[in-house]
């Protein structure tokens, strides 16, 4: 399909800016600068929202208007492992927790370059093995618990969902992928050819949250990083992996999507077509965003119900 009308336009309006791309811009600035394109969003109102520490990890909770027991969502924000916090996945998180009607655990893991892999995902499974041993405090239903995230956020989905697994923790019901990235030893898909330059991420972006995450070949080869370079995906739980059709990652992601079905993974792929990379938090701005966040929804809360 053509590049949605809605995201041409704001693509054209960002170019006119003529602003320097994030890979060169310092670090810290860059945060900044994705905290202000995705700011909090209180007007999504939940019954209630409380920051906490998951065994030293931060962590906040999202509460579903009712008495509960609510299913438990996990959301892992997206940001390259570099930028990204609690404040750029504030609305997603609020989204899922009004339309699955479950409370919703944001982790504010470790960002590199100062903590490298396998920080994040280390914080995100210890983050998980406390919500598993927590939840009720909440109203939560740890029985019903599903992984989430998108993009650098999905990645950590796809990797707890292996180290629960491999090590042990509660039982995981769902993964819900969107963009996820799953590989960081190949850079030469069509996707990455196709859309590696004009559609918001790029490839020059993707190269520099790689260099900061895992700039370690050895590291980028672990599946704990990459999850699609795993040698065994059995024994994982049913997913929904999303994708966009102008994203460079969209290959990546689909290609996770089949190895699992492969695995006897149950799965299912949706291409948002017309898409770019980003619209999972972008339902409040951009109205070609809301249908895909309520299909993931609907999905998610049919899995957990």
């Amino acid at each position: 399909m053509p590049l949605n009308p809605e995201y041409q336009a704001l693509l054209e309006q960002m170019a006119q800016l003529e602003g320097p791309p994030l890979v060169d811009l310092p670090v810290d600035v860059g945060r900044q600068m994705y905290r202000t394109m995705q700011p909090e969003a209180p007007e999504i109102e939940v019954g209630a929202v409380l920051d906490t520490d998951a065994d030293g990890v931060p962590v906040r909770v999202y509460q579903p208007v009712g008495d509960g027991p609510f299913p438990v969502v996990m959301m892992y924000h997206g940001g390259g492992w570099v930028i990204g916090d609690l404040t750029t996945a504030d609305a997603q998180s609020r989204e899922v927790c009004r339309q699955v009607e479950a409370l919703v655990i944001s982790v504010d893991y470790r960002l590199a370059p100062e903590h490298r892999f396998p920080a994040a995902a280390d914080d995100c499974y210890a983050a998980t093995l406390w919500a598993g041993q927590n939840a009720h405090r909440f109203r939560g239903d740890p029985g019903r618990l599903a992984l989430a995230g998108d993009s650098a956020g999905g990645n950590l989905a796809a990797v707890v969902s292996q180290m629960i697994r491999d090590k042990g923790g509660p039982a995981v019901a769902y993964q819900l992928l969107v963009y996820p990235v799953t590989d960081g030893v190949n850079f030469d898909t069509p996707s990455y050819h196709e859309n590696g330059q004009d559609y918001m991420l790029t490839a020059d972006s993707m190269h520099w949250f790689w260099n900061h995450y895992a700039p370690n070949a050895e590291d980028r080869r672990n599946p704990y990083a990459s999850p699609l370079l795993a040698e065994d995906l059995t024994g994982l739980p049913a997913a929904l992996v999303m994708t966009a059709e102008y994203d460079p990652l969209r290959d990546e992601g689909e290609a996770y999507a089949e190895a699992l079905a492969k695995a006897g993974v149950e799965v299912e792929l949706i291409r948002c077509d017309g898409l770019i990379h980003g619209f999972f938090g972008q339902s409040r701005t951009v109205q070609a965003a809301v249908e895909p966040m309520g299909r993931a929804c609907k999905l998610l809360k049919a899995a957990l119900s």
